[in-house]
Order: structure tokens, then sequence, then C-alpha cells
């Protein structure tokens, strides 16, 4: 989850002004950089106990020892929350979830450096303090009230609030792990472009990564219990938005649905104001309960985006949500995909057809059945592993027009998607074999 951004103190006086933010991310396909971020699960070797923050072999002492190559603090009223390196950074879910918020890179294979680097660095640290690293979905062993608390004051806010919007939304906060990439665009059409193909396609995403069929030491019924999380974590802020496959969609339309989403807190004076579930429309008017007679900075709206939780999500550019976690090579599977799909015009242009002129475009439908079925969803006369297969020879293609080799990247989808086996149904398969029913062991054998 993004941190706090009091920098842009410019006041808000009308819609357009968001609009013109929003429309400040377009860039030349030149510019046009990749950024990965990553969230692994933190246990201790010992025991399988998820940290707490502090101890000599806590958190914080991770974000300590890993800081010390070259990082600088991030602080949230004395404690150390994150890091931050050039354009990238380190930061923590509200569980201890370890995130790695990569810069935008020009290519696949710098992407692949950066992991590498990181993986590195957090195995070094992490081996001195006993601790070890889960890249998995949803945590498969412990209950949400075993999960500590890491102590970021936005945290504490939407402990409060998530609970009076959706059933599982602490859940969502301390249990579960993901891998997003985060793409440009050019312009408005080609904004409009990739957001309906990467939205239209989150499901395929959701199935081909698929990692996280275990909940509390059982199998829990879902290929990607993490996906399944989301859909009951908050109502107004989640999901598949239908609009944005609406004819006239563009950012102004976008900027309209993000003032309607209820706001979690601001900024001010480096202090989190708590304003869960009242408007950013009132704000504008200076009638914010929270607040009364402010209104609203540019600041205030870059952070009032980061807290709309859509399967894509759009910034000043696109964010795509619907991974679970996973090893490195997946880690690597995901940007690959999305960077095959959208930054090559032949391969933009044959994935919009796929999702435009598809006899079975029920997306939303998808996006039910995926989390429980993964692969194996119904699609058309079969399923949904047959788009799977377009999906990522598509992606295949991108890649190679490309020119620069990033297609080896693609290696374990096309394994799943030729297969029809995710990484979820091979654990599914050695719990009931090889473990005997012990999910402890996962952590032996898929930790990084």
């Amino acid at each position: 989850m993004s941190g706090p951004s009091e920098g842009d103190a410019t006041p808000i006086t009308s819609v357009r002004q968001m609009v013109e933010h929003i429309a400040g991310g377009a860039k030349p396909r030149a510019a046009w950089r990749i950024g990965t971020e990553h969230e692994k699960i933190v246990f201790r070797k010992a025991d399988l106990e998820p940290p707490p923050y502090g101890g000599e072999a806590g958190i914080r002492a991770l974000l300590d020892g890993i800081g010390a190559m070259g990082w600088e603090p991030i602080t949230d009223k004395g404690n150390v929350i994150g890091l931050k390196r050039g354009r990238g950074n380190v930061s923590l879910e509200p569980g201890g979830q370890f995130e790695l918020s990569g810069a935008p890179m020009p290519d696949l294979h710098a992407t692949k450096a950066e992991l590498d680097e990181h993986l590195d660095a957090c195995r070094a640290v992490g081996g001195k303090l006993g601790l070890g690293f889960l890249p998995h979905g949803f945590h498969p062993l412990k209950r949400r009230e075993d999960m500590p608390w890491m102590p970021k004051s936005r945290y504490a806010i939407m402990r409060r609030y998530m609970p009076l919007k959706g059933r599982l939304g602490l859940d969502m906060m301390l249990r579960t792990s993901t891998v997003q990439v985060n793409l440009d665009f050019a312009d408005e059409a080609d904004m409009v472009e990739k957001f309906r193909i990467s939205l239209a396609l989150q499901p395929v995403a959701i199935a081909l990564f698929a990692n996280s069929p275990f909940t509390e030491g059982k199998p829990n019924g879902f290929r990607s219990f993490r996906a399944n999380v989301w859909t009951d974590t908050d109502p107004d802020r989640c999901g598949i938005p239908d609009f944005v496959f609406d004819k006239g969609f563009g950012y102004e339309r976008w900027v309209e649905y993000l003032l309607d989403v209820p706001m979690y807190f601001v900024m001010r004076e480096g202090q989190y104001v708590d304003v869960a579930g009242q408007s950013f429309r009132a704000f504008m008017e200076g009638k914010l309960p929270g607040l009364p007679g402010e209104h609203p900075t540019m600041g205030d709206f870059a952070d009032h985006i980061t807290t709309a939780f859509t399967e894509v999500r759009l910034k000043r550019y696109l964010e795509m949500r619907g991974a679970d976690s996973g090893p490195p090579e997946m880690l690597m599977a995901l940007p690959a995909l999305w960077t095959g799909l959208l930054y090559d015009k032949a391969a933009q242009a044959e994935a919009l057809a796929l999702i435009t002129d598809h006899p079975c475009g029920d997306w939303k439908a998808l996006h039910r059945d995926t989390p429980r079925l993964g692969l194996a969803a119904p699609w058309c006369d079969g399923t949904v592993q047959m788009l799977a297969k377009e999906t990522v020879a598509i992606a295949r293609k991108g890649l190679v027009a490309r020119g620069l080799g990033e297609e080896v990247y693609l290696a374990p989808l096309e394994e799943i998607a030729a297969t029809g086996r995710t990484l979820a149904d091979r654990w599914l398969e050695r719990n009931e074999t090889t473990w005997g029913g012990d999910v402890s062991r996962i952590f032996a054998e898929g930790a990084l």
C-alpha cells in the first residue's frame, strides 16, 4: 500500500485540476517504464510464527539490516516503517508482509536484476535473524488474530473502518500477499485501451497466478483465496468497475468515480486525520466533518487515489493488481505478461480485439469464478484455460516484437496455460500425497 503524499500543497478549486494530474502521467513510448511490486510473508524459521515488529529478530531489525545496504529509512511517529533509495522503496503491509516497490525500469532484464538484488538482501539479513520469506497469496497457517500489526498510522484507521464494509477486509490487510506491475500510457485513448484490456483479462491473471489454496492449515476450496478475499473487502472501492467499458470513458470519468470513493484519511503536519467514510466531494466544498472549513490539496487527492482498490487502478500510470505472489520466476512472469500485452502496438491491438470481439465477454462472471476454480472456470464451451492460452500467446508476440529477449520470462505461464496446473493445484497435490495433510511443509518447500 502506498504511503502519504503531502508534497503538493496546491489547493484544488476544480475537477479539471485532478483530471490534469492524472493526464500528466502520459508519456511518449520511448519513456515507458516497468515498475514491479511484490510482497512476501515473513516467518520465523524456528517455529513458523509471524515475527512482531520489534525485538532482536523482528520486522524492524529486518528493515534496519537491509537499510544498512544503502537505503534511507522512512519513519512514522519514530518507527521505521519503510526504506527508500532512488525511485524504489521497501515497505510493510499491515501484517508484516515485506514489499519491494521497484523503481521504474526500462526493460524486464533490469527488473530481474532489481529482483535478484532485493531477494539476495532479504536472504542475507533474514538468515542472520532466523527469518524466512514465503511468496504465497495468503498465509497458509495463521488465523487473523495470530498476526501482528505494523505501527503505521494509516493502518490503524483502516483497521477500525474495514469491518464496517466487509467480512474479509482485515484478512486482506493481514494475511494476503500479491505481485503487481505498473505500466505507462501514451495519451487518453491509449490509457482507455490499456485499462479495458487489463481489466477484462485480470481474471485470467488471477487464474494463472493462483497460489493460495490453504487457510489455517487446511484446503480452503479456492485456487486463489487472496482474490476471493477482495470480493468481500469493501464494495465501495474494489472489483471491476463496469463504467470503464462505457462509451466516452476517460480521465474525467475516472476522477468522478474517485470522488465517490469514501475517504480514509487526510495528512496534516505529518499526522493522519481519520476521516474514514467521509466524502471527498464534501471536502472540496469545505464541509468535511473531520476537517471543517478546510479544502483539499493536490497532495490530498494523490493520497486519496491510493485508497481505490479496483483490480486495475489508474494513477498517473496503470496498476495491474489481480495476481497472487509467487516464487521468483512468477514474480517476473507477471510484468512479462502485461508488458507483452500492452507495450507493443500489434499485441495491444490483438488483445483489444480479443476482449472486444469474444463471444463470451462476461468479465465480471469470470472474475467471480476464477478465484475458486482457477483455469478450470467455465468459459464459452470450455474453460478459462483456453482464454489463458490465447492471452499468453499474444503476450509472447509482444515481447518478441520488442526484440530484447524478454519472452523467456513467460515460460512459467506457458507451462501453466498448457497443462492447466497452477501453483495452487500443485500445492494441493503435494498436500494430498507427500505432505499427508501437513500444510506447514509448504514453508520448507516454498520459501525463497
